[in-house]
């Protein structure tokens, strides 16, 4: 801590009408700025090279030989870029259940907010393809459970694409896809990161299920609090006024 002399005592000045207009419009833009800066806190991979805050977890039965990984279009060409995300078949052993996990980033999450991406499979897809999204509100938690159908902290579902296996052309999309979730039920914000399950049963390289889906261009965005959005008002309402 520095001592009351550390730094002189500054001459006091006396403003006049115009500049405390000034000042105060000037604090009230930075105070905006600070608010939408702490609300939008997000975040947006499209997977191009490393992938900060990603995790990836196979907790299928048996485990087989790869999981989550990023592929540059030997499948099909990422919806934008180079690359996209994927998991295929080999998840699992020659016939299992595939319970393959991407863990996004963690974030503040609360109500109102909007996590959107694209995904699709191969075309005249045979083996039926099936994705989770789901949310966990432990924070940094990639707790899953112990076996390839529990969930752990990730108890919220978000979205099931194709939740039946349905075969192609109504199951999961053979075209790139996007899909949109606004987030609701939360008692306030929390901490925590959504977890993208590759769910499948009866699948591998000799089961009636699983092929290969790819993930593109995820965006997570949030929205202000409604007490930050009622401080900005405020805050704008003030600067406005200018004493007569």
């Amino acid at each position: 801590m520095f001592p009351a002399t550390a730094f002189p005592r500054r001459s006091k000045c006396v403003l006049g009408d115009g500049e405390r207009y000034i000042k105060k419009a000037v604090f009230a833009f930075a105070a905006l700025a600070a608010v939408a800066g702490s609300a939008m806190a997000s975040f947006s991979e499209g997977f191009e090279g490393a992938a900060p805050g990603w995790q990836i977890f196979n907790a299928s039965n048996p485990v087989g030989s790869t999981q989550w990984g990023i592929s540059a279009g030997n499948v099909f060409p990422a919806f934008a870029g180079n690359n996209h995300a994927f998991a295929n078949f080999n998840a699992t052993g020659s016939v299992g259940t595939i319970s393959a996990w991407l863990f996004s980033p963690v974030d503040t999450i609360q109500n109102g907010d909007v996590l959107k991406f694209w995904t699709r499979t191969v075309d005249g897809n045979p083996y039926p393809d099936r994705m989770q999204v789901r949310l966990s509100t432990n924070g940094a938690s990639t707790n899953v459970g112990a076996s390839e159908f529990s969930v752990g902290d990730f108890s919220t579902l978000l979205l099931d694409i194709n939740p039946t296996l349905d075969p192609s052309p109504t199951g999961y999309p053979e075209g790139w896809t996007q899909f949109s979730i606004t987030i609701s039920g939360l008692m306030g914000p929390v901490s925590g990161r959504f977890g993208f399950r590759y769910f499948v049963d009866d699948a591998g390289a000799f089961g009636l299920n699983s092929n290969y889906i790819g993930l593109d261009d995820v965006e997570f965005t949030s929205i202000p609090a409604p007490g930050a959005l009622a401080l900005a008002g405020l805050l704008g309402l003030t600067a406005g006024r200018r004493r007569r």
